[in-house]
Formats: structure tokens, sequence, C-alpha cells
């Protein structure tokens, strides 16, 4: 295969470089031969093959109005080469989208900035559709920024959906020893509650300001669903990530778990190499999955227990690693842009609601680890500790967090809070396309 997706500069879309027979040529140059774009990026790790010497704009990188994307979309369905359950999808993910930004009223929220981040969405999912084309993430995956840049696909698509006058940084002086801690080649360890599938991106958007190596260095734990469903893999592909199989999924497919043991032994080696080289901050849900308690009194999402064997693993990585290391509990409330399902799915292809809600992190003190196992001797005791503690300090920042978005007045007069985002003008969002 002589084909490659580059990106074309100055767009958040691709160009590609091709060789197809002219009758292709011109089926493709309509926007109508979806197969054919969708079969000419093959990818090995981040890198595309070798290209041919002519470029053609991808299909949707004119699009600039929800006609000009259902028309492609429809050609393609109409020709057999894209699903009708696709485009039925497709079609309710855009019409949530569009209500949750045309309703934020932030400038540059129009529907032209819908339909460019929508048509951007659909020529990733469909790459990722293609068997030719699917990437296939490794144990250690780094972000791809290039030829495509995938880092910025994915913030430009969260961002809209921020509300970013009511968003909330907890404990920014927390943020600052961090990162002081990474520039003496230390390691860092968030315990985090996990919320939705934005969670990386919320992470960045309110790191950017202030933090922005935190926001782009940052190296996310991923269970095995976000490296496997089509709609999530190219948000993936932006972010570093240590790829695993989470323990609520081990045992989906008898057949493959012990593949997927071996896969997650390969990757907790990546993990260790990574940490004996110091200066690493690490991001992991000890939970294994996105939130699903909800308080009571409030309907608010809260986190769940942390399981004590993922928190006493990364203990453990990190005591022996050369460098010091540091575990952190950490906050995030992001459910209400992206509401997970109620109930853990095993099936891919979940269905998505996306609205325009305001978000929160916050970072807590370093656990005191030898003070919290001190006089527990048993070895099942002194995880379900550790995990408990951890858990405990997370939740109190999360209570804090909640409180602070629903009492914006009082927050401001917390310095324990701060928007740093604020101090620089924001540009319009279609800016970002």
């Amino acid at each position: 295969m002589n084909f490659a997706i580059q990106t074309k500069p100055g767009t958040g879309h691709s160009t590609v470089r091709r060789a197809l027979p002219l009758t292709q040529q011109q089926r493709y140059r309509q926007g109508h031969d979806l197969d054919a774009y969708a079969t000419l990026s093959r990818r090995q790790g981040a890198k595309c093959l070798a290209a041919a010497q002519e470029q053609q704009p991808s299909p949707f990188a004119a699009v600039d109005s929800e006609e000009a994307l259902f028309a492609i979309l429809k050609a393609g369905q109409g020709s057999g080469k894209i699903p009708e359950r696709l485009i039925g999808a497709v079609n309710e993910l855009y019409m949530n989208y569009k209500k949750a930004i045309l309703g934020s009223g932030v400038s540059g929220a129009d529907e032209q900035f819908v339909a460019k981040v929508m048509a951007s969405v659909c020529e990733r999912v469909l790459l990722q559709l293609n068997p030719e084309a699917s990437y296939t993430f490794p144990s250690y995956h780094a972000r791809i920024l290039e030829p495509y840049n995938y880092y910025n696909f994915g913030q430009r698509y969260i961002r809209g959906l921020v509300d970013f006058h009511t968003s909330i940084l907890g404990n920014e002086d927390g943020f600052r020893e961090v990162e002081e801690q990474l520039k003496r080649g230390e390691n860092v360890v968030l315990l985090a509650n996990h919320q939705t599938e934005a969670d990386p991106a919320v992470f960045a958007l309110l790191l950017e300001a202030r933090f922005p190596d935190l926001a782009t260095d940052v190296i996310y734990v991923a269970g095995d669903r976000v490296v496997t469903d089509p709609l999530c893999k190219p948000f993936s592909m932006g972010r570093n990530l240590f790829c695993v199989h989470s323990k609520k999924h081990m045992d989906d497919d008898p057949d493959t778990k012990a593949e997927k043991m071996a896969t997650n032994r390969k990757t907790l080696r990546a993990m260790q190499n990574s940490l004996n080289e110091g200066g690493k901050l690490l991001w992991i849900a000890p939970s294994g999955g996105r939130d699903r308690s909800v308080d009571p009194k409030t309907e608010e999402n809260i986190p769940d227990r942390f399981d004590p064997s993922a928190v006493e693993l990364m203990r453990a990585l990190i005591t022996k690693a050369k460098p010091e290391g540091h575990l952190r509990p950490f906050a995030m409330y992001s459910y209400r842009i992206m509401p997970p399902p109620k109930v853990v799915e095993k099936d891919i292809g979940e269905k998505r609601l996306v609205f325009h809600a305001p978000v929160g992190i916050s970072i807590g003190k370093e656990l005191e680890v030898d003070s919290i196992l001190d006089g527990v001797e048993e070895k099942e005791a002194r995880q379900k500790a550790l995990a408990e503690v951890a858990w405990e300090q997370t939740m109190d920042a999360y209570m804090k967090l909640v409180h602070a978005i629903h009492n914006p007045d009082e927050a401001k007069n917390d310095p324990s809070f701060s928007q740093p985002w604020l101090d620089f003008p924001a540009p319009p969002l279609d800016q970002w396309l």
C-alpha cells in the first residue's frame, strides 16, 4: 500500500497522498468514495506508510455545515460503505453535541463549529472501523501529534462542552509541588476517581493555562474499552497511555483471558521501566472504571471505592523504582458533561450523551504511607488501609469541589480554589478549529 494520511497545514483535518485510478479519483473528489479514503491509512506505531506524490484532501476537510456532513455519510451508506447503525449513532451524537454547543452562549459556538468538529470525529472514527487503517495500541502508547494531531483533536471536541466560568481548579499549590517533584526527577502517581471518557481532556483543559507540561506529559493507565471502542480510540490516540485490561472486563471472554493477563504483565514491565527513568506523572483510577455511585441526598455522582490491589500495585511500583515516588489522591468532577451509563456495559458502542457544564479537578496532599500503615501487620489489611485512606481523601476533595462549583461566590473567596484560565483572554471557540 502506498498511501498515507497527512495533516494539511493550518487545519485540523488531513490530506491524503495517493495514486488511484482516474475514475476512483473523480468519485473521491466528490466525497462519495469513503471506502477509498478509509483504506488510505495503515499505521505502524505512530507512523504512516510511504506516500505517493499526489495529494488529495479528505472528503471531510471541506465540511462546513450539517447538510454537507450528512450528505457524505448518506452517500457512503448508499454505496454500502457505511453501516446504517453508524449513521444513526452519528446523528444522535451530532444532535446532542449541537444542542450543547449552541446552548453554551460561548463566542464562536456556532453551527459551523459543530459541523467541522463532528466531521473530524467521523473522519477519525471511520479510519478505526477499517481493519487496514485501524490503530493497535501497544503496552505503552505515546500521544500522536503528527502527521495528525490527535491531542488537539480531543481538546477541541471537549473544550466546547466545558463551562469555564463555573469550573474550578482545587489546590493549585499542590500542582505546583508536583511540578517541582517531576523536575527533580521524582515520580508522582495520582490515585483518581474516574467519571467520564472526557477525563483526560478535562485534566488538560484545566491545567494548560498554569501547568502546560502537566497537561500534556501525564501518562494515563487506560482500560481496554478506551483502546478498543472505535469512537474512543481516536481520542485515546492523543494521550500518553499504559494500556491494561480492567478486572471488570477480564472475564467477559474466557477465551481471551490468558492473553489479556499476558498483556497486563507486559504493561507492568513497561511501567516499571518508565518509573525507573524518573520524572513521570501517572494517572490511574483504582476503582477500575467510571463512577456509578450516587449520593442519595444530592443525587450527585460520587467516587466509587478504590480497589486495594490497584493502590498497592502503584505503591509497590514507585517503591521499587530508583527515583523517589509520591502517591497523591486526586478528585475529578466531570460527569455532567458526559454522563456514563447507569450500569457497566460489556458491549462496545454505548450510547453517549453530552452537555455543556462545569467541571473540576483537585489534588490532595501526598499520602503518608508509613504513617498510614504503622502498626498494621497483615498484608490484606495493609492494602485495605492504604486504599481506604486514599479513597477518603479523594472523596473529601471531591465533595469540596462539588460545593465550590455549586456555590461560586464562596469559591471566589476561598484561596484553595482558582480559575487560572480566566487570567487569559478566551479566544472565540471557532478559533480552535
